[in-house]
């Protein structure tokens, strides 16, 4: 295991979305593992490192609430982004105006969060890349409060604050509780056709750990 950090993470909505929705937005009960990946990448990410996140403490009550937002019906086509690849000329933009739509969304309220995670050099790192370089570099990214852009919690429209925990893990308040949270994403291999893997998450006591990605518990 590589070098680890603890990023205390919270906002006032979030919304990681459930593949298996086609068109409403439903959230599932807590942060997922990509999310929390993608959160420690809009902080720090070089290619010479791989983010693992080890473990998602629950700290808040688990709310839900429904709103409806605006959203666009359709996207740019692929064939008109490699016309324009070409250097041919095509109209790329979309008039929102025009396409707009209003969907439900179940979000969570007032979330809190502490990812465990954990960084491995791979492949492309260097001679002058060491564990200890990053490790450095993200504890005083991390500490500054600096990103590469500012992290959200599962949409854009819901910015995450952070911070670097390096006392004490705050308490969550599910202590002396567990809870099936059912099948969770855990990532999409985008080596593999985009191809999304799942795992059977439980939270006890506020703390759902998480497998590796290459072990039997995650699966297709």
């Amino acid at each position: 295991m590589g070098y680890g950090i603890r990023l205390k993470i919270w906002g006032d909505f979030a919304c990681f979305t459930r593949p298996e929705m086609k068109v409403e937005r439903v959230s599932y009960d807590v942060l997922t593992p990509s999310a929390a990946r993608g959160i420690l990448e809009a902080i720090y990410w070089k290619p010479a490192i791989r983010w693992v996140v080890d473990k998602i403490h629950v700290l808040n009550e688990i709310k839900f609430d429904n709103i409806r937002r605006n959203e666009v019906g359709s996207k740019i086509p692929e064939r008109k982004v490699k016309t324009a690849m070409k250097g041919k000329p095509v109209e790329l933009c979309q008039y929102a105006g025009e396409d707009r739509q209003q969907r439900a969304t179940l979000l969570l309220r007032d979330v809190a969060y502490i990812i465990e995670a954990h960084f491995e050099l791979t492949e492309k790192a260097g001679a002058d890349d060491s564990e200890k370089k990053h490790y450095n570099i993200v504890l005083r990214r991390a500490r500054q409060g600096q990103c590469f852009h500012h992290p959200y919690l599962g949409c854009r429209e819901f910015p995450a604050h952070f911070e670097l925990i390096e006392g004490e893990i705050p308490e969550s308040c599910y202590k002396g509780t567990t809870k099936d949270l059912g099948w969770m994403l855990f990532d999409i291999e985008y080596k593999n056709n985009m191809t999304p893997k799942f795992f059977r998450a439980t939270m006890c006591n506020g703390i759902i750990n998480v497998p590796d990605m290459f072990k039997e518990e995650v699966r297709l």
